[in-house]
């Protein structure tokens, strides 16, 4: 019988194998503690200098212009969004942005706020609260006055056939805010 020289038993395969792993410690070990340069970077001093002026000159012109960009759009978001709720108010609203701009941002929240609270008292002097673009936009003639807009309001219901009932009670409300505008009208003229 031939014997095979692979097959070994397994004494001598466990003294082969613990044989092989101390030697491979032991080199693992020299090579660690023998380094034979240490460097600060993987790359070249050459590259090093090349990577730190690209960076450099990013850092300077680039972060800079960004920055003031994304200052400048977040500065502007208020009024865009005055402009999008057809606020009435849109210009002061574009204004305190571009003064919040000059500010280094404090009016910003003050901007923000009003770009999203419905004005009353512009409806009471106006007769609207929305912003005279928002008729044009939508192909709808501007109210005259307050009572004028509401008679619009009125004629829209009576068109989508709303009972003739609430109709009524409207025009009755109407009628007596407008009996009372024209007594304060004439009181004010007579003081």
């Amino acid at each position: 019988m031939t014997s095979n020289p692979l097959a070994l038993d397994p004494a001598t395969w466990a003294r082969r194998t613990l044989r092989a792993v101390i030697v491979g410690l032991f080199a693992v070990i020299c090579v660690l503690a023998c380094p034979a340069a240490a460097h600060a970077s993987l790359m070249s001093p050459e590259l090093e200098d090349t990577v730190a002026g690209y960076l450099a000159i990013f850092i300077i012109f680039f972060v800079p212009v960004v920055g003031i960009v994304l200052f400048w759009l977040v500065h502007i978001l208020p009024e865009q969004i005055a402009h999008k709720r057809h606020h009435p108010q849109f210009e002061a609203i574009r204004t305190l942005c571009l003064l919040s701009l000059v500010f280094g941002g404090l009016l910003w929240p003050l901007a923000w706020i009003w770009a999203y609270t419905k004005p009353v008292g512009y409806k009471l002097a106006y007769g609207t609260d929305k912003h005279p673009d928002y008729y044009k936009e939508h192909d709808l003639p501007e109210p005259d006055s307050a009572t004028a807009d509401i008679r619009q309001r009125v004629t829209a219901l009576e068109e989508r056939g709303v009972p003739t009932s609430e109709i009524d009670a409207i025009r009755a409300d109407l009628a007596a805010i407008e009996s009372r505008l024209a007594s304060n009208v004439t009181r004010s003229e007579g003081v």
